[in-house]
């Protein structure tokens, strides 16, 4: 039992894998077997002359063993990796290490590379998918029968859902957008712990997406400290980075950034939307027109009782207050009227 939780510990942490350099290994391997088959041509020669019988079964074994079986199952033990890229190894179907870094490697022939995701797409390219001829398709299909796709890519990747229609805090549709910048970190997690780790991306994203689109409305039409979807877009975001790194953290991915690149309301309610939006702009408007125009008013009446030019009674103040919150307040501009009597 002991043992049996030993290697599921281990399939889950990664094991970085000192792989012995790939030239110095092909090279002696070539002049190997090139020896083995001289050896075996001489052996040949040599059993056939009757000279030194025994030694010439001994090289045609030898050079018939290394030159056709044994050199020829070293050359797939030669790989060779690019900048961040990484190779999983399993050996007889256990996890053997990851090997990493660039450079050219020899590694156990018998080693095979995983990558259950190899030929897997993220939703961004799936039109591009649509469009790849028979002879690209046959050709990835090649490429993924050598290993070639079997890599893991340790750069930063961008995961650019499609648009969704989701229901905020308020009830209301909105059509959102996000775009996940993440990568790699744990090949182990993410080739052994699960089945396809670009599609756990995908559904992970999704999720944590309504999740969260749910927390808060869309807009509010106060003047309230209410944390919104447009107007709060900076702490959504990093509301959502943290609640997707939760989620595929049993993957071994990073998420290096998260953030909204499209935000609306649905089709059905848009129109209304942007009436309650033009009516709240107006309202806010008229409010600041008011408050301006009141202040005016009362200046207008403090510098006419301190310069002492006229005197008014409360019925001639209320007229000219009401004068002045006409033309002020007014959408057109007013019609000066000349009074040639007198005021009283």
């Amino acid at each position: 039992m002991a043992n049996v939780v030993n290697v599921a510990r281990n399939a889950s942490e990664e094991i970085e894998l000192k792989a012995m350099r790939g030239m110095p290994c092909m090279i002696m391997n070539i002049v190997a077997t090139a020896a083995a088959i001289v050896a075996f041509v001489f052996g040949v020669i040599m059993i056939d002359s009757g000279d030194a019988h025994a030694l010439g079964i001994v090289l045609t074994v030898v050079g018939c063993a290394y030159g056709f079986v044994v050199g020829p199952i070293l050359f797939p033990g030669l790989k060779a990796l690019k900048p961040n890229e990484a190779l999983v190894l399993t050996l007889f179907g256990r996890y053997y290490g990851t090997l990493r870094g660039a450079g050219f490697f020899w590694v156990n022939p018998f080693c095979i590379s995983v990558n259950p995701a190899a030929g897997a797409s993220l939703p961004q390219v799936a039109t591009v998918k649509q469009t790849i001829s028979v002879g690209e398709n046959a050709v990835k299909g090649m490429q993924i029968a050598m290993g070639e796709s079997r890599k893991l890519s340790l750069k930063v990747m961008t995961l650019n859902n499609e648009k969704q229609k989701i229901n905020d805090q308020l009830g209301n549709p909105i059509i959102i957008g996000i775009v996940v910048l993440w990568k790699v970190i744990n090949t182990a997690k993410a080739v052994f712990d699960v089945d396809n780790f670009k599609e756990f991306l995908s559904v992970q994203c999704d999720s944590a997406l309504r999740n969260i689109v749910s927390q808060y409305p869309y807009d509010t039409a106060g003047h309230d400290n209410e944390k919104t979807l447009r107007g709060s877009s900076m702490e959504v975001a990093a509301r959502l980075k943290d609640e997707i790194q939760q989620k595929v953290e049993i993957a071994g991915l990073e998420i290096v950034e998260a953030r909204i690149t499209h935000l609306s309301y649905s089709e059905e309610i848009a129109a209304v939307m942007l009436q309650r939006q033009q009516a709240s702009a107006i309202i806010d408007a008229r409010q600041m027109i008011v408050e301006g125009a009141v202040g005016m008013v009362e200046m207008a009446l403090d510098r006419l009782n301190d310069k002492e030019i006229v005197h008014l009674d409360e019925e001639r103040k209320a007229a000219m207050v009401s004068n002045l919150l006409v033309v002020l307040c007014g959408n057109k501009d007013a019609q000066p009227i000349v009074n040639s009597g007198s005021i009283y």
